[in-house]
């Protein structure tokens, strides 16, 4: 039996960015007028958000933010290399980058061999043209894929029910969306390199949600879209990824990337901060390695906290589901749009 390792991080655009940048999601959404009149002062927010806010607009909080969470991902880093795989499947999820109304699965493996990427591309989430590596952002960075495992995986998953669709190329996007590059990059944020071969495997974490964004080729909006696939669903097809993967002649990191709660889908927050109460609530089940529970969440309980993305990280505990999980940082913010986490789960 193939043995397995599962890492969650997030791959949350701004630590792509400078710190000064950081904050310029929440700015941004007060200056659009996202957020709703009565909320745009600083003096009407949680006492925590004021405090994190500070008298230089996050500046400060950024730096401990961003260190809190770079730190956890060099101790994942230096786990990865201990563990020293073939293949890294990373689930992560599109924000109608490379799927979009002509046709959105639920979920698709891909299968390549390399992929010319670029990763140091601005973000329309943050507005900076630097980056923290100093690099030309038409750069581009070779993806290492590994189309045999990818085929392998798809078709195993097919003959266990799992209806998953699955892809050798880009359907939309240029090269991969950023679910899938950052997490390559944050896994090597000191940019010695990235040399694991990578099998992408997006989940439909948006689900009803990509709707808000979408306007149809005839020029009216997609008022309705279909939901996401379930937390059971996404538990059951990571314990089917796991059993397959440990079949294989592979040596394999499961990953799982995001964020938790998001800000800009949080309504009941009226968009200005996550739902940390409830990224508390999946932080203890995950403290005590019972991230198995995660299965029997509701997906009314993902949209209502912003945690769509959560999907990807139950794909991933599906996977490691009998394994120990060591929480390595929960950085929790009112101001940076998410809570960031990373874990290692062994065994």
């Amino acid at each position: 039996m193939a043995e397995l390792l599962g890492i969650g991080m997030p791959h949350a655009p701004m630590f792509q960015f400078p710190d000064a940048a950081m904050a310029g999601i929440l700015r941004k959404y007060i200056e659009r007028g996202i957020i709703p009149p009565r909320l745009r002062d600083p003096s009407s927010w949680p006492a925590a958000m004021q405090a994190e806010w500070g008298d230089d607009e996050g500046l400060t909080a950024a730096a401990h933010h961003r260190g809190l969470v770079v730190d956890a991902l060099r101790t994942a880093r230096a786990e990865l290399d201990a563990f020293a795989p073939d293949v890294v499947v990373v689930f992560g999820d599109d924000q109608y980058e490379n799927f979009r109304e002509d046709v959105v699965p639920a979920f698709c493996v891909y299968a390549f061999d390399a992929l010319e990427t670029l990763p140091y591309r601005g973000s329309s989430m943050v507005d900076s043209p630097e980056n923290v590596w100093g690099k030309d952002p038409a750069t581009t960075v070779t993806m290492h894929g590994h189309r045999d495992a990818g085929i392998h995986l798809a078709s195993e998953l097919l003959r266990a029910h799992f209806d998953v669709a699955w892809a050798t190329r880009p359907h939309h996007h240029p090269t991969l969306g950023h679910a899938f590059l950052r997490t390559m990059m944050y896994l090597d944020y000191d940019q010695r390199s990235f040399p694991y071969a990578v099998v992408p495997f997006h989940v439909n974490a948006y689900g009803a949600d990509i709707a808000r964004d979408v306007t149809l080729a005839d020029g009216n909006r997609l008022e309705v879209a279909p939901p996401a696939p379930t937390p059971r669903r996404c538990f059951d097809l990571g314990v089917a990824v796991g059993r397959i993967l440990r079949a294989s002649p592979y040596r394999v990191a499961v990953v799982g990337s995001s964020s938790w709660s998001h800000a800009f889908l949080t309504q009941k927050h009226h968009l200005l901060h996550p739902d940390i109460e409830s990224d508390r609530a999946r932080l203890a089940e995950l403290e005590a390695s019972n991230h198995a529970a995660w299965a029997d969440l509701e997906l009314s309980d993902l949209r209502d906290a912003g945690q769509h993305e959560l999907l990807n990280w139950i794909c991933m505990a599906g996977a490691m589901a009998e394994a120990s999980a060591e929480v390595l940082c929960f950085a929790d913010t009112h101001i940076f749009n998410s809570t960031k986490v990373v874990a290692v789960l062994r065994g």
